[in-house]
């Protein structure tokens, strides 16, 4: 089934993938595209609408990034936000200059236009809203045709639309929570304007993505490398679900899971009916980390020893021909670069960056789903909500939370102060809401006492943050009666362990993970 599609073109923001997102909130399928994408091959995917996302530049810089000028012309609606406004205007014969006053962070729109066609975009907004602006430019004088609907005081032209053309435009972030009245606007673009009626719902995904495995792996064997996480999980269960026991799942243990994880997730796939061969390399990672302290050589030494014993397993099925990811569109988005002028944040590979040499054919049923989306699907499948909720867990495991060597000792240490933090956060009813929550285990011995004896222990930080995709994060404000908890516990019921630090710093700059 072809879904009601908006494309979003992507020049440079930090929030156009929340374009996309909020638009799926609203049952609306979306994509981002290059900001230079030719307009035929534009009309070709024949979208219900087109956004021109915010960015960075000025539209007069050398070099700003533009769009296919026929793209307002190809005839679905055109909505501009922010540089999207300004390139707009610029393209269509309007004028955009350096505004006397910027605006960055809250500003107050007025609505000016009355009801009707031309200020559609505003149906059912009251007539003053806070919103979020992030611009230095403004437009100065629109192009022919177009009326003023809105104002704010640094920006006498906040809002214009030409009806006859629908091409609207707004000098604001609809996309971001800050903007009142956000979802609405965005809900008016795609309903009422591009005439949207709402045909993605991840019920439809499910359907549609068992029967496209099923004809895409026919007679085929699959094989899908189960991390533990939801994403893989997902990807796994759809399969399973199209295909049933030409699917196996491989899982391997690389000694660097948090405490009884690995018996734990042996358990949840069996209760889940997958197919899976369980592979207990614990010692052969450990191994091959002994002596090792850099967290790149780390990453990478545990990355090639999964190959070798994923390589292993997959060559005792016999014949496979194809390799299951829990790829997910951040994942396409950040590999292909198509985020037009945005920095690209991370190569994507398949699992492990798997050899040539083994000849798999892809099957990535999640690559169209952002995280919330399939963690709505792992719901549809009847995973438990607790493993739906999991949070994010780095591949290369305690390995990146332990700085230093990685030693059985070591991770017995962590294990078991990682366990409390995770026990006390559920308890307090935070593991849901925060992106991360987890313990550190740092390189450094200080002293402390117990029971009137001196100790010359290892030091635990905890790090907590919240996050909406991980790409930035703000320290979470955790209460201080249960920072209180975990350092008591931590320090009584962990020996080896006398002194409990908080992270208090955010990404940027800082990473979540330390290494």
């Amino acid at each position: 089934m072809a879904h009601q599609t908006i494309i979003v073109l992507d020049f440079g923001s930090q929030y156009t993938q929340l374009i996309a997102r909020r638009l799926r909130e609203l049952s609306i399928y979306s994509e981002i595209w290059p900001p230079n994408t030719p307009a035929e091959k534009i009309r070709a995917r024949k979208p219900a609408g087109i956004i021109l996302s915010g960015g960075p530049k000025s539209v007069s810089d050398p070099g700003a990034p533009t769009c296919d000028q026929a793209v307002f012309d190809i005839g679905a609606p055109v909505l501009g936000i922010c540089y999207g406004m300004q390139l707009m205007a610029h393209s269509l014969g309007g004028k955009v200059e350096p505004a006397p006053q910027r605006e960055f962070g809250h500003a107050t729109v007025t609505i000016t236009a009355p009801a009707g066609p031309a200020s559609a975009i505003f149906a059912g907004v009251p007539p003053a809203i806070r919103v979020w602006a992030s611009h230095g430019d403004f437009v100065a004088a629109t192009p022919a045709g177009f009326d003023v609907i809105a104002t704010s005081a640094n920006a006498p032209i906040a809002g214009m639309s030409d009806p006859s053309r629908a091409l609207h435009a707004i000098l604001f972030h609809p996309e971001v929570v800050h903007t009142e009245s956000g979802l609405e606007i965005l809900r008016n673009f795609a309903y009422g304007i591009c005439g949207c009626t709402g045909d993605w719902t991840m019920a439809s995904f499910v359907e549609e993505a068992t029967a496209k495995i099923r004809a895409q792996v026919g007679d085929g064997r699959v094989v899908c490398a189960l991390s533990g996480g939801v994403d893989s999980t997902v990807a796994a269960l759809i399969i399973h679900r199209a295909v049933g026991d030409k699917l196996t799942c491989i899982f391997v243990d690389n000694g660097v899971l948090r405490l009884n994880e690995a018996s734990q997730i042996r358990k949840r796939y069996e209760r889940l009916n997958l197919p899976l061969v369980f592979a207990d390399a614990s010692a052969l990672f450990l191994e091959r980390l002994a002596g090792v302290t850099d967290p790149e050589r780390k990453r990478k030494i545990i990355g090639a020893a999964f190959i070798d014993v994923f390589e292993v397993e997959a060559a005792k099925l016999g014949r496979v021909d194809f390799l299951a990811q829990g790829t997910l569109y951040p994942d396409v988005i950040e590999s292909v670069s198509v985020v037009g002028q945005s920095e690209m944040i991370k190569s994507h590979h398949n699992v492990g960056g798997l050899p040539e040499r083994m000849r798999m054919k892809l099957v990535e049923p999640l690559r169209e789903l952002f995280k919330d989306e399939v963690r709505e699907v792992g719901r549809k499948l009847g995973l438990e909500e607790e493993f739906v909720v999991r949070q994010p867990f780095p591949g290369p495991g305690l390995a990146v939370r332990i700085l230093g060597e990685v030693t059985v000792p070591r991770l017995d240490l962590l294990r078991r102060a990682d366990a409390i933090v995770t026990e006390e956060v559920r308890r307090e009813g935070l593991y849901a809401t925060l992106w991360q929550s987890f313990a550190v285990l740092l390189p450094i011995q200080s002293v402390g006492v117990m029971g009137d004896a001196r100790t010359y222990e290892y030091t635990v930080a905890i790090r907590a943050v919240d996050s909406r995709d991980g790409m930035t994060a703000d320290w979470a404000r955790l209460p201080h009666d249960l920072l209180a908890r975990i350092s008591s516990r931590i320090v009584n019921d962990v020996k080896g362990i006398n002194r409990v630090v908080y992270d208090i710093s955010s990404k940027p700059p800082s990473t979540i993970e330390w290494e």
